[in-house]
């Protein structure tokens, strides 16, 4: 049995990470073939340095993520604990049923939806839809990053309770102190992590974007998938090692830290 628990192992991280690993090495090929390695080259790094289409692109992608998701567990954490204070189970059982529905909603529906909604917009404010490109895309991407981030935070809140915002509240804090100063760091790691899959889910989207975008503002994912039309060029692959390796160094960076707090914890209780 556990032999055939570690070949079911290796063929999973196979099938997960040797496209990856695929897509690295021929990111250094010296020749423009996605079938025959060549020789080994920084002849599309180079390319990818020297293109200004593609920087462009990255910089609307990160610039688009970044701000959705700071945006979207902002609006998130409020809604938590919203939710969280509400005293009607009924209400409350409502709310977070039509706060999934973007979750479970095909991504396709709701590309087709926010591009009805925003032509309309523009149809209202007599403008053109190129006009609302960055804000239209902004907005779609804080709408479905949403349930993501309050689906993060919620638990923590119901994890959490009462008690010690109330005790901050007996010792003269106002509510909103006690948010800010007692509330909010005890739920932080879920606000943090509701924070990074509303940036990841922003950074990969591409189904929503392609509906809703706008021919003036264009992201990494719409960029590779007009390239898909005629050949994605090697340098599509040089930028996508590069965003694998930073990820894979923030990684390894988190679990250190993680270790090490671990540790310290360790140690504290070993000394008491």
């Amino acid at each position: 049995m556990k032999y055939f628990s570690k070949i079911y192992l290796v063929l999973i991280f196979g099938i997960l990470y040797i496209p990856i690993l695929t897509l690295i090495l021929f990111s250094f090929n010296s020749a423009n073939s996605t079938a025959l390695f060549e020789g080994f080259s920084l002849r599309w790094y180079v390319e990818l340095f020297n293109s200004p289409d593609t920087f462009e692109a990255l910089r609307n992608t990160l610039i688009l993520a970044v701000l959705s998701s700071l945006i979207a567990t902002v609006i998130g954490t409020a809604a938590a604990e919203g939710i969280y204070k509400m005293r009607s189970k009924l209400l409350k059982g409502a709310i977070t049923s039509v706060t999934n529905v973007p979750m479970m909603n095909p991504d396709i529906v709701t590309g087709m939806s926010m591009m009805l909604f925003f032509v309309a917009v523009a149809a209202i404010l007599g403008v053109t839809y190129e006009d609302m490109g960055f804000f239209a895309m902004l907005i779609a991407h804080v709408t479905f990053c949403l349930p993501y981030v309050i689906l993060s935070v919620l638990p923590r809140i119901n994890e959490l309770g009462d008690s010690l915002s109330e005790a901050a509240l007996d010792l003269g804090c106002t509510p909103m102190q006690a948010f800010f100063k007692v509330k909010l760091p005890n739920i932080m790691p879920g606000v943090l992590s509701g924070m990074v899959m509303a940036f990841t889910m922003s950074l990969d989207d591409f189904v929503i974007s392609y509906f809703v975008g706008s021919s003036n503002f264009q992201t990494l994912p719409l960029l590779i998938y007009s390239m898909t039309k005629k050949k994605v060029t090697p340098d599509m692959y040089a930028l996508s090692t590069l965003i694998v390796v930073t990820i894979f160094i923030l990684l390894i960076i988190s679990n250190i830290k993680s270790g090490k707090k671990v540790d310290n914890s360790k140690k504290a209780g070993a000394r008491k």
